[in-house]
């Protein structure tokens, strides 16, 4: 793909290219991170078979943009999947799930615990007929401990997890990163989770297991030296705007126009800063030469630093900060992102259109994998779009299919008053 151009997607097929080429996943899922861990694997390949309830399928269909009857977001967490809706809260549609199970290598799932076991489709019960079975739990406190059956979502993660007590303004209430970050660090540790078991039992015999993770550990994971700390000295890491406790310089800066973010706290790059500005004593000072003198002193540089930006525009103290090999950088809006010409080279900007026909720009996929790439291959699915082909793969005949919509069972779009 050539620089400069919005990447363009690839003719609708399950044909599947990528490393996960023949894997076959069954997403129980719903909502954010059970689906956009099911997203992850089927862009690199894997066969992603969605289940939903026959009823208004995804609660992620109807979220935030709704175009055409399903959301904007849906088009892009749903992309390369198939759509089978079945009522999971049925015997037959119990019966059907096994069935599916029974042809995949990997089940993704975020019921709350219990919710699989009542269902007879929990791993204790299936892994005996199919010992190579991995299954994908994802959950707010994991499936065992104190609070096991407490409900949980991905805000509720990030707080107990430290991320929601550290963000925001000091001695002011905590804010949400603006996206559902909790989530999106469950699924994807439970994209590693499942790698991980995937390897496993190739090398052991062919044996399955669990893959648990609970949405506050996979924000706790990411949360670096904060209870190391607190452990040995007692530090209690607080909400500190945009800067960095313990690393200087690094903050948000006021320019003529905006607001730039300078990352200057390497040794080097740190004297490259104070030169940049003009301020060569600050970069020659011996208390500066190292970190934690700088953090002694860092209300002295951020007003030096801020000083400087706040008489450039945006735009000059990029140019001039990247010459002299800085990091730096303004903040980027959707709007941004989408004019950007080095997410265009990247190929991070993915040109697509919906079943019902608009177009959108959706993420890129990534990680970059140079010989086996991920791909999209098809567009989000409508409801029900693929179960009678896929129950037709069960055996189920046309009349018995036509049965189980009368009641109810499962859903396909020819059924749709």
């Amino acid at each position: 793909m050539s620089a400069g151009r919005i990447m363009k997607d690839n003719p609708p097929t399950h044909a599947a290219a990528g490393p996960l080429r023949g894997l076959r996943v069954l997403e129980l899922g719903q909502l954010i991170a059970g689906p956009f861990c099911g997203r992850m694997l089927a862009d690199f390949g894997a066969d992603v078979l969605k289940v939903e309830p026959p009823v208004g399928g995804d609660p992620l269909r109807s979220w935030r943009v709704v175009k055409d009857g399903n959301s904007i977001w849906w088009e892009a967490q749903s992309r390369n999947k198939r759509s089978v809706a079945i009522d999971l809260r049925h015997r037959e549609g119990q019966s059907l799930a096994r069935d599916l199970i029974a042809q995949s290598d990997v089940v993704i799932e975020n019921f709350r615990p219990g919710q699989l076991e009542q269902w007879g489709l929990d791993y204790a019960q299936l892994s005996p007929a199919q010992p190579g079975l991995i299954m994908l739990r994802i959950s707010g406190y994991g499936q065992d401990g104190p609070y096991r059956d407490r409900p949980g979502f991905g805000v509720i993660g990030e707080a107990m997890g430290g991320l929601r007590y550290l963000t925001g303004e000091p001695g002011r209430i905590p804010v949400r990163v603006g996206v559902s970050i909790g989530d999106s660090l469950a699924a994807l540790h439970g994209v590693i989770g499942v790698l991980m078991a995937l390897r496993e039992r190739e090398v052991n015999g062919g044996r399955g297991q669990v893959v648990d993770v609970a949405l506050y550990e996979a924000v706790f994971n990411t949360t670096e030296s904060l209870l190391p700390e607190f452990s040995v000295e007692g530090l209690v890491r607080e909400p500190s705007g945009s800067a960095m406790p313990g690393i200087a310089p690094t903050n948000a800066y006021r320019c003529s126009d905006g607001l730039v973010l300078i990352a200057g706290n390497g040794d080097g790059i740190f004297r490259r800063l104070m030169r940049a500005i003009g301020r060569e004593d600050l970069a020659e000072a011996p208390a500066l030469q190292h970190n934690a003198g700088r953090v002694r002193q860092v209300d002295q540089l951020d007003h030096a630093i801020g000083q400087w930006t706040g008489e450039r525009s945006v735009a000059q103290v990029l140019e001039t900060l990247n010459a002299a090999a800085v990091p730096a950088g303004r903040i980027f809006s959707a709007a941004d992102i989408a004019a950007d010409p080095h997410y265009r080279a990247r190929d991070m900007l993915l040109a697509a259109s919906s079943r019902e026909g608009y177009s959108l720009i959706q993420p890129g996929i990534v990680p970059k994998l140079a010989g086996t790439p991920g791909q999209l291959r098809s567009k989000a699915p409508r409801l029900g779009e693929h179960t009678e082909a896929v129950l037709s793969g069960l055996g189920l005949d046309a009349a018995r299919i036509a049965q189980l919509i009368e009641e109810g069972v499962i859903r396909a779009p020819s059924s749709v008053p």
